[in-house]
């Protein structure tokens, strides 16, 4: 499971990239795409608001931002047989300001964008009322299905696959498939 984590975030609040790393991980085995490559970035307010004006002309800090690189869930976004979903990036700044907010811990919090932003990258989005609920439910499932295995070690893909969720998202919203995504997701 190849999850590539990053932190360069000078002043945020600490989180170690490992932890990320064994989130990730998780989490792609739950969506069965353990064998997917997946870049995950951590870093602070400065760094994304100039992400969030560069690629979404918001020019403000944001939570998440998705770069999808398999727009087509095949061949296009694959480097030597390896599924390479994109990136997600992570304001550990804002981020710990919605866990003061929620009156939870800063890991909670990461752990819930990085779920959202995975989404993202498989073409789920939130531009409706019904997609803004079915992104949701299916970003909550994620995140209860891997909160006690990514403070574990993970088993090997081949242990973890018997249990699999069978409600995982397995396929792209039709609607999202017919979209080309030129511009990076975010979770507002």
């Amino acid at each position: 499971m190849p999850t590539f984590v990053l932190r360069r975030a000078a002043g945020s609040p600490a989180l170690l990239p490992t932890t990320i790393r064994r989130i990730a991980d998780a989490m792609l085995a739950e969506l069965e795409l353990g064998a997917a490559e997946l870049s995950v970035l951590l870093t602070n307010d400065t760094e994304i608001h100039a992400l969030n004006l560069q690629h979404r002309e918001k020019n403000k800090p944001t939570d998440v931002l998705s770069f999808p690189l398999d727009e087509g869930g095949g061949a296009d976004g694959a480097v030597s047989g390896t599924r390479v979903l994109g990136d997600v990036v992570i304001s550990l700044d804002t981020a710990a300001r919605q866990a003061r907010g929620r009156k939870r811990e800063l890991l909670p919090e990461v752990r819930f964008l990085l779920a959202h932003g995975i989404l993202h990258l498989l073409g789920y989005d939130h531009d409706n009322p019904r997609e803004k609920r079915e992104m949701d439910a299916l970003t909550r499932r994620l995140v209860r299905a891997v909160s006690d295995k990514s403070t574990k070690p993970l088993k090997r893909p081949a242990q973890s696959a018997k249990r699999r969720s069978t409600s995982a998202p397995t396929s792209r919203p039709k609607a999202v498939k017919a979209r080309a995504r030129a511009r990076a997701s975010h979770a507002k």
